[in-house]
């Protein structure tokens, strides 16, 4: 059995490196895959001790299961509205939206 501080360190590691992402990145969709990241990060983390805990309900792998299902809904709004951005803007690059300026 693979030990828990273990995959807690790799839950940490995908967690900064999604926060990273979102920080430094230009590209919407970039962006986008790095709160994906983000998401993936918690999900491991609920798996993760709801195994340790041991408990028979399964909640944690139900709640990465909403998770999943809620992030994959995001990102189609995300996409959706890149898309429309860059019909209007011809980019995709943060530093170019000025849609929401007076």
């Amino acid at each position: 059995m693979i030990p828990v501080h273990f995959l807690l360190e790799v839950s940490a590691v995908l967690f900064c490196a999604g926060i990273y992402g979102v920080l430094t990145r230009r590209n919407v969709i970039g962006i986008l895959i790095s709160i994906e990241l983000i998401l993936n990060a918690a999900n491991l983390n609920l798996v993760l001790f709801d195994r340790y805990w041991g408990s028979t309900d399964g909640l944690g792998q139900i709640f990465a299961l909403f998770i999943v299902a809620i992030a994959a809904a995001g990102s189609v709004v995300g996409l959706v509205l890149v898309i429309a951005i860059y019909r209007n803007g011809k980019s995709i690059f943060t530093d170019k939206f000025n849609l929401l300026k007076w």
